[in-house]
């Protein structure tokens, strides 16, 4: 009898801090690395040691290189992992860009803070620095997508093709003759910068996401309320600002907006792209050109048409530039980066729009913003919201639960048993139902640290 003892150790009951860690007699496997994101809470858990012997893992597997799926890493190093880590090559391209980024980000605040004097501890600390993530590159290892590697007598696993970001895949692992499936994050049916996302045709155990399980994301005519926008911020004279992820929805808007300027269907407001973390993404898009749909060309004439901010100094010019103009920033969730330098100087100002693109997670100065909020305490002070707060859904890269449905449609076995993961309880409960009527699948919804034991015969 073969024992797969599973660990929920993020994404379970909440949305980010995506870890599964698979215990086997053969090999300790750990799917996905990410931090915490949100609520305090959840944040605070970022610090504290994993319920796990960290140096027993010998294998960790990325499904994309989104900060909640990866941001844990460096800690994971510093815990004593020794073991590999196994992503496609622009998943790793992605990693070690978020993780530069966030350990900058993190050292940043950590003295800020510590000049402000506005942290309850002396001295703050960053979670990690730029040095340990040179340590964690050191352990990355690239793997083709749809290769089956095999990892000891009765283990192997594949990454497939699912859309969401560059790079992103669903991973198969088989052990003992049973296919274990982990969604990742499942990509739109539409994309303007990605294909279709491949679908599982068998699963024993299916470990699927639930961001948007609840819900189906609204038909909106994405380039009709950008025209309205901009049209509303030059009469304004004002500045429309976007808060969005550095990795593939900064690259999306900027698609979109360059389409909509070849059209001549908006002026040529100056549009400025200030993430130093979404124009190395733009390099990743160059050197995997077979990973996304952009020709060589639109590359070059998009990137070209937009001023890309290269420094801090920049920032402050373009902050004060009394040009009607779009200003698009990092980070979607508002959560740090150069977004929160804009904000903070113009959400004072009823000129201002702000349009938010992703998902917010609980907690987020996003999700804030979304739900009304009348100020927001950006670097330890409190900013008035005089500006008007605009919400776009349907670019979001994460599928709906029509979308979840149908990617699941192709499995053509009757899974032994389903594990519904990133989601918050509205989302997760929501589509339970729904895979029980449509399906009459089996489901379980995990809880933080949960451990449940598979036996294999």
């Amino acid at each position: 009898m073969n024992k797969v003892k599973i660990h929920f150790l993020g994404a379970a009951g909440t949305v980010t801090g995506s870890k599964f860690y698979l215990e086997t007699q053969e090999l300790n496997i750990m799917v996905d690395c990410g931090m915490f994101q949100g609520l305090k809470e959840l944040r605070a858990k970022n610090w504290q040691q994993l319920p796990i012997d960290v140096s027993k893992i010998d294998i960790v597997l990325l499904t994309h290189g989104h900060l909640d799926h990866t941001g844990y890493l460096p800690r994971l190093v510093n815990e004593g992992f020794r073991g590999k880590i196994f992503g496609t090559a622009p998943t790793l391209a992605i990693t070690e860009i978020i993780l530069k980024d966030s350990a900058k980000i993190h050292e940043e605040e950590a003295e800020e803070a510590n000049k402000e004097g506005y942290s309850k501890h002396n001295p703050a600390k960053p979670f990690y620095t730029l040095k340990d993530v040179e340590s964690t590159l050191g352990f990355f290892e690239s793997k083709q997508e749809e290769h089956w590697i095999t990892l000891s007598k009765n283990i192997k696993f594949r990454f497939v093709f699912n859309g969401h970001i560059i790079g992103s895949c669903f991973i198969e692992i088989e052990m003992f003759g049973k296919l274990f499936v982990f969604s990742g994050d499942i990509g739109r049916q539409k994309d303007y910068l990605l294909a279709l996302p491949k679908k599982p045709k068998w699963a024993d155990y299916l470990f699927v996401e639930s961001t948007y399980g609840n819900k189906l994301h609204p038909e909106e005519n994405v380039e009709e309320i950008l025209i309205k926008l901009i049209s509303k911020t030059i009469n304004e004279r004002g500045n429309l600002i976007i808060p969005s992820f550095a990795v593939e929805r900064l690259q999306t808007l900027m698609y979109v907006l360059w389409k909509l300027y070849e059209k001549n269907k908006i002026p040529n407001i100056p549009i400025f792209v200030d993430s130093p973390m979404g124009n190395n993404v733009l390099t990743v898009f160059k050197n995997f050109p077979n990973w996304h749909s952009l020709s060589e060309k639109e590359y070059d004439a998009m990137c070209n048409h937009i001023n890309i901010i290269s420094s801090y100094g920049e920032t402050w010019k373009t902050i004060d530039d009394p040009r009607p103009k779009i200003v698009i920033a990092g980070s979607g969730m508002v959560t740090g980066g150069r977004v929160l330098t804009y904000l903070k100087q113009l959400l004072v100002k009823t000129s201002t729009n702000v349009l938010l693109v992703g998902y917010q997670a609980e907690g987020t100065r996003g999700r804030s913003l979304l739900e009304g909020a009348h100020e927001l305490k950006i670097f330890g002070k409190y900013i008035p919201v005089k500006g008007k707060v605009h919400h776009l859904e349907s670019l979001s890269a994460h599928a709906d639960q029509a979308e979840l449905l149908n990617w699941m449609s192709g499995i053509q076995n009757i899974p032994e048993q389903v594990f519904l993961i990133h989601g918050e309880s509205n989302s997760l409960s929501g589509l339970r139902v729904k895979l029980k009527d449509a399906f009459g699948w089996q489901v379980k919804i995990p809880s933080l640290i949960d451990t449940i034991e598979i036996l294999i015969s």
